[in-house]
């Protein structure tokens, strides 16, 4: 049926006509996959890394008409599933119009419904409902009522229509049956008190629903969702087991396993618009902002328990490009190319978005930031140049020594952080020993990205113990190790 069709049906009488037939969501749902499926039509644009994990497993919960639990850590796009699921939607379903629970004109369950269609007829008016308007979600917090979800008697609704409290038309309906043909989301289930979860079992198995002493029969459609966080069951709820009985799926959802996937995710959610394409970013330093992620994963001062989220690499990232954005708008230049010094400026997005253990609150927070970035600079090390070994004979040569050489004959180097582009260039130039490191082993690196290749080359050294690194009021010195430990002297 058209959207010119359906403007055109008003009535019942008109609906029948159509040949209009009544199906429930999860029908609609699966109906609308296969038919995606067989078209090779991707549902879940935008979500990255579950192309042969999580989809599938929702794909098949969807055929087998099931309701679904996501279970899984902070930011790992549960919720942004279940909203794509709207897409599986037909795009207007017919209602009795004035119906608070959305009722099918040729199947309806509420008393307004059936009392308006046996005093009109085929002349009952007819509306239509929108796909977008068909999701409802639900954050579970312990203040959370069975009112708020299932319904409560309306006091303030008896007075005005003169009714006793016997009559089911004091009955003020919840978010649950006024989400009838939707799709009803509860985020974080295991933080919905128990006596509450309890209220869901009828409404999940019978489509009972029980308000203040009323007992409706009222077989709601509705395709529920849950999402829950695995260390949620310990810190401060749980699901009740007959609640997980009723749940058809649970399917388990996991962080991007490549740098690839990460890239794609953290470049699809940032908020960068706004620059116009004035700052240039290094595939570098994409990678390595992936990469402390990664490494804040496997850190021992980091709760592994409590995950790393996604939106962690999305700040980050907002953040390194707001500081390369903060220089050229002190310095007045129109461009500029991100830094190794820049990551500096993302710490803040990592402190606040990082639980950390004992170990960790004992370091503090800013230095276990910097330590992440130190282990990612030196897993992407050897991807670039050749491998410093931690045990080395000691009159082993390297591709280093001329480097190491230089820095302790000048005694130093330094990079401004306001510095322009020009003079960061010229800064880092006037290290012949690095030009010539440069020079073989880097030769395939575009040329915009040379510069935050050799800055990133002398992290490397410091995060080998092979040269010190010192923050400055205006910016980072580099320094000879023993050179530093004898001027400490």
């Amino acid at each position: 049926m058209n959207n010119k069709d359906i403007s055109q049906i008003k009535t019942l009488g008109a609906l029948k006509e159509s040949g209009y037939k009544p199906r429930s969501i999860k029908e609609e749902l699966r109906g609308n996959l296969i038919d995606h499926i067989q078209k090779g039509k991707s549902v879940f644009e935008g979500i990255w890394g579950y192309e042969q994990t999580v989809i599938p497993e929702l794909e098949r919960a969807i055929l087998s008409k099931h309701n679904i639990n996501l279970l899984g850590l902070r930011g790992q796009a549960k919720t942004r599933l279940a909203r794509l699921m709207v897409n599986l939607l037909d795009e207007y379903i017919p209602y009795v119009a004035g119906s608070e629970i959305h009722d099918d004109p040729l199947a309806p369950l509420s008393r307004y419904a059936r009392e308006r269609i046996d005093e009109k007829g085929d002349d009952t008016p007819i509306a239509w409902l929108h796909r977008s308007e068909r999701f409802s979600e639900k954050l579970a917090t312990p203040d959370v009522t069975v009112a708020d979800l299932i319904g409560d008697v309306d006091p303030i609704k008896a007075a005005n229509l003169k009714l006793s409290y016997a009559d089911d038309r004091v009955i003020h309906f919840g978010m649950i049956p006024r989400a009838n043909r939707c799709i009803f989301v509860i985020n974080e289930l295991p933080d919905l008190q128990a006596r509450i979860q309890v209220a869901l079992f009828n409404i999940l198995q019978e489509g009972d629903i029980q308000i203040r002493g009323f007992k409706l029969r009222l077989p709601l459609d509705i395709q529920f969702v849950f999402t829950a966080n695995p260390e949620d069951y310990t810190n401060r709820g749980s699901i009740v087991t007959p609640l997980k009985d009723r749940i058809g799926s649970q399917i388990l959802t996991h962080y991007p396993k490549d740098l690839t996937t990460a890239k794609k995710i953290t470049a699809q959610e940032a908020d960068t618009e706004y620059l116009n394409g004035k700052i240039h970013v290094p595939e570098l330093a994409k990678d390595l902002l992936e990469q402390i992620g990664f490494e804040a994963r496997e850190s021992e001062y980091v709760d592994i328990k409590s995950g790393v989220s996604a939106r962690m690499a999305i700040t980050a990232y907002e953040n390194l490009l707001s500081t390369a954005e903060r220089r050229i708008l002190r310095s007045g230049e129109k461009g500029t190319t991100i830094r190794m010094g820049d990551f500096l400026g993302i710490i803040p997005a990592i402190t606040g978005k990082i639980e950390l253990v004992y170990e960790g609150e004992q370091e503090g927070a800013d230095i276990v930031a910097q330590r992440l970035l130190e282990s990612g600079v030196k897993s992407l090390f050897p991807a670039y140049f050749p491998e410093i070994k931690k045990l080395e004979k000691r009159d082993a040569e390297t591709p280093y020594d001329e480097l190491l050489h230089w820095f302790f004959e000048e005694g130093g180097f330094e990079i401004w952080d306001d510095s322009t582009d020009d003079d960061y260039k010229n800064f880092l130039n006037g290290i012949p020993p690095l030009n010539e490191i440069m020079v073989q082993y880097a030769q395939e690196v575009p040329e915009n990205d040379r510069p935050f290749l050799k800055e990133f080359l002398l992290w490397g050294l410091v995060a080998h113990d092979k040269l010190s690194k010192q923050r400055f009021e205006q910016g980072l010195q580099f320094k000879d190790l023993y050179g530093n430990y004898i001027s400490g002297l």
